[in-house]
């Protein structure tokens, strides 16, 4: 995650409602000197996902707000010009909010527990918690007792494979 500074506060709570209005979540937001210009990378991601279209939307959108600020007296967001990425969050993206849980159902994920390491398939994530199935048996944790998560890359899923 960008490290939280007024720039990026400010920007935040400019484009949040926007990306919100166009049925996403603004995951994170960066943005990072290039010479003259500003890279503003914008992570957007829903229930459902962001495909090329949606980024498109969102990208458009955003620009327009951007494009309006920096053109009002009071643009301290950024200066000058500026290179706009929008993206959907990769699978390397840590599982923190509630969200990012209920997202994962269905998913192996590692995740520290009580200092401890464990690999078990997301069965259920939300405000309450998560469960999840490790070795076969169903474990049920708070959030406040589970550290960030991470998805697991499987090339094959077990029920994937039928016996012939």
């Amino acid at each position: 995650m960008a490290a939280r500074t007024p720039q990026r506060q400010q920007l935040m709570e400019l484009l949040g409602p926007v990306i919100t209005s166009q049925g996403y979540d603004l995951e994170d937001l960066s943005v990072t000197a290039a010479g003259r210009r500003s890279v503003i990378r914008v992570v957007v991601d829903s229930d459902t996902g962001i495909d090329l279209d949606g980024v498109a939307e969102v990208s458009r959108a955003v620009s327009e707000i951007l494009d309006a600020e920096a053109e009002a007296a009071s643009a301290a967001a950024f200066a000058g010009p500026y290179v706009l990425e929008v993206s959907s969050p990769g699978v390397d993206r840590p599982l923190t909010e509630p969200r990012h849980w209920r997202r994962a159902v269905g998913r192996l994920v590692s995740v520290a527990i009580s200092d401890q390491s464990v690999t078990g398939r997301v069965l259920a994530g939300g405000e309450d918690g998560i469960v999840l199935e490790v070795d076969g048996a169903k474990i049920n944790h708070s959030l406040s007792e589970v550290g960030p998560g991470r998805i697991q890359v499987e090339f094959s899923h077990a029920d994937d494979h039928k016996e012939a």
